[in-house]
């Protein structure tokens, strides 16, 4: 009886495995089909993928759509319909990654990509995870793509590379990108500048952002004072709450115990009781208390923020006291980078102590990347006091800039 079981389980599997290489045969006859109807270069790097998972017989998870051997000089240019249509045309719902390389995405490419996002239709597709590495997007394009991932599944969404002014970022906060699922949003080297600090901050105080990834922007003090402001504030407010409940709890503790009218019954009534007042009253300090933001990582790897320009140390100055607000009292920070910003001795000597109050009260150590222009024993401390990070950012050699 065993051995019929294990043969039918077998053969299920094998049967799964076996739809799996159809479909992925499938879709890629589809893409061809679809690239020669449209003048298209088929993506080498996309047909690589597949192969492999027809290899493997699983279902392709991850599309990655890049043309490095497509030139701007070839007859046959690169497109995203394509692959779109293959998808639509196969009903194929495995992806759930979808990263696209150096593209410039026309309006209609970028309707059709959010339709295949928005969870309408008779199949949807769960996509998690959209990358538009380098892709020229205008500002319509940006706003679409902030009402699409207000109705999509996406958590995840990187645009690095791509050049985001004024007019777009407003576009794609304005669009819906506040009502989504996103909690990770990456947009690195696309020319944001200080006007972008208010802006991103408002979006942190009204969505589920937890991750924000800003490196390679022109930021600078000002900017970055801006973003971290109402994170601050937030963060302040629940620490003195916090000590509020502490020091009122330790009070009716004390009370407690030089009280001897009390039965032991009632004791362990009471002390089960206070037990159950601090976890609701600790509950209530977490995530969900109050409207947020609930930052826990922030990247601004070479944003400019120091104490030269047109800012000055006044400015920086500002931006290290919000800062270290930040440091001494989120419970939910987890990454800060600021490498490739140079806050000086002085300043580093401040962030130093604000990670030292930090370790004092016990919070969780951040994980940290700081300059290097400052004295190696400072340098060493401030390692010392929390952890070093590895920023897994690719970097250009130039960035662009966008005061």
């Amino acid at each position: 009886m065993f051995s019929i079981v294990m043969r039918k389980t077998q053969s299920a599997v094998s049967s799964a495995a076996g739809d799996e290489v159809l479909q992925l045969r499938a879709l890629w006859r589809r893409y061809e089909h679809h690239c020669t109807r449209t003048n298209s270069c088929p993506s080498a790097l996309l047909r690589q993928d597949i192969l492999h998972q027809i290899d493997r017989r699983e279902p392709l998870r991850k599309i990655m759509l890049s043309f490095p051997d497509c030139g701007p000089s070839d007859s046959v240019l690169p497109s995203l319909q394509p692959l779109l249509m293959a998808i639509r045309d196969e009903r194929y719902t495995h992806a759930q990654e979808f990263h696209i390389w150096s593209l410039s995405l026309k309006q209609k490419d970028i309707v059709e990509l959010c339709l295949l996002l928005e969870k309408k239709g008779r199949t949807v597709y769960p996509f998690k995870s959209l990358e538009l590495l380098d892709c020229k997007l205008t500002e319509g394009s940006l706003a679409r793509l902030g009402k699409a991932a207000a109705v999509s599944y996406l958590t995840t969404l990187c645009l690095d590379y791509t050049r985001v002014d004024l007019e777009g970022l407003k576009g794609l906060l304005s669009g819906g990108l506040g009502a989504s699922r996103i909690s990770s949003l990456s947009l690195c080297y696309c020319g944001l500048g200080s006007w972008s600090g208010t802006l991103l901050a408002s979006l942190l105080t009204n969505s589920s952002v937890r991750e924000l990834y800003l490196n390679g922007n022109e930021l600078q003090c000002g900017g970055a004072a801006e973003l971290l402001k109402p994170v601050a504030e937030n963060n302040q407010k629940l620490a003195e709450i916090q000590n509020r409940t502490t020091s009122i709890t330790d009070e009716t503790e004390l009370i407690s115990q030089r009280s001897n009218t009390t039965s032991s019954r009632q004791k362990k009534a009471k002390s089960k009781g206070k037990k159950t007042k601090k976890k609701r009253e600790k509950n209530k300090s977490g995530h969900g208390a109050a409207g947020g933001p609930w930052l826990e990582k922030l990247h601004l790897c070479d944003n400019s923020i120091d104490g030269s320009g047109n800012e000055g140390p006044n400015q920086l100055n500002h931006f290290l006291q919000i800062l270290c607000i930040v440091v001494k009292f989120s419970s939910c920070l987890t990454e800060l980078d600021l490498g490739e910003n140079h806050i000086g001795e002085d300043g580093a000597k401040v962030f130093l102590e604000a990670l030292r109050e930090r370790q004092a009260t016990k919070l969780s150590p951040i994980k940290i990347q700081v300059s290097t222009r400052m004295s190696t024993e400072t340098f060493s401390a401030i390692l010392k006091s929390a952890k070093e990070l590895k920023s897994g950012k690719k970097r250009r050699k130039t960035k662009g800039k966008n005061k």
